[in-house]
């Protein structure tokens, strides 16, 4: 199989013009470290792992050292990942003060017979690892400050919540040995009660991967998606012999018209097909095949450059 890497950023509801280019290298330089993986013969799972601790450790994203804070103005942060060749999967919810959740979630995935830890147990789990854990100031920005700041400021203000907070990072990959394989990670949205756990570390919803359909990784409004469980339904809806694109148009279409909540998805095939949609103002996203890279923010807008 001719391997294949798709990242995104999360659906946004607007980037600034001087985030724009930052956002944009970021989301770049994930998917030329996934497809750099899968090159050197590294399988689905590290490629998706590799391309989201990028995301993690660059500020512009809403996961890692760039998340949102929650109504105390600390990070709790979510995450997981998937084996399409045999369902494995792992997650975390809710952790705090380490960088890179992803990476604590696939340890979930595949020294533990559970798939999901949380919180406490979670960063117990981490330090039996020997996962180190990182002051929790080090992974507060000045704009999450700010914009907490703001939320705050503007709760009065008539804002549905699904047209907001729709920052998460994600990857989906195809091996060249045919496996498939997803990992989404977050810090969830602006403002949360303590607890609060998103779509993102949940199996189904914050995506899915399986090798006879394909593999997902979606973003958005996050109790939309846990709803209508936005990544097993799509995948179900190729199965059913959909397109990538009607089957992501399907499932985002069902969940704006029953629940008006917004997002997107990045989806890869068994077959080494691939598919970006959202219903967001915009998604930063890229994708790594046959050395192209192909890359855009806003709809209507694919750049593609040759990859070394």
């Amino acid at each position: 199989m001719n391997p294949v890497i798709v990242v995104h950023g999360g659906g946004a509801s607007n980037i600034s013009k001087d985030r724009k280019e930052r956002v944009r290298q970021g989301i770049i330089r994930a998917a030329t470290e996934g497809y750099k993986i899968l090159k050197d013969g590294g399988s689905a799972v590290d490629a998706v792992e590799g391309a989201v601790t990028v995301l993690e450790d660059d500020p512009e994203f809403n996961a890692g050292c760039g998340s949102v804070l929650n109504v105390n103005g600390d990070v709790e942060m979510d995450a997981s990942i998937m084996n399409g060749k045999d369902l494995s999967a792992g997650a975390v919810s809710a952790v705090q003060g380490i960088a890179n959740p992803i990476k604590l979630a696939r340890l979930v995935m595949e020294k533990t017979t559970h798939c999901f830890l949380t919180d406490q147990g979670a960063a117990k789990f981490a330090t039996a690892m020997g996962i180190p854990t990182v002051p929790k100031e080090q992974l507060v920005t000045e704009r999450n400050i700010r914009r907490l700041e703001k939320e705050k400021h503007e709760k009065g203000a008539p804002k549905p919540d699904c047209e907001k907070n729709l920052g998460t990072v994600g990857a989906v990959a195809l091996d060249r040995n045919g496996n498939v394989a997803y990992a989404t990670s977050t810090g969830g949205i602006v403002n949360k009660m303590v607890g609060r756990v998103g779509d993102t570390p949940c199996i189904g919803s914050g995506g899915y991967a399986d090798n006879d359909i394909g593999a997902i990784s979606t973003t958005g409004h996050g109790e939309s998606i846990l709803k209508v469980n936005l990544a097993r339904l799509t995948l179900f809806h190729v199965e059913q012999g959909k397109t990538l694109e009607e089957a992501a148009d399907m499932s985002l279409g069902y969940m704006k018209s029953k629940l008006k909540g917004l997002g997107g998805v990045i989806l890869v095939s068994k077959a080494g097909d691939w598919a970006v949609k959202w219903t967001s103002a915009s998604m930063p996203w890229a994708a790594a095949k046959d050395c192209q890279l192909h890359s855009g923010i806003d709809l209507d807008e694919t750049n593609v450059t040759d990859l070394p």
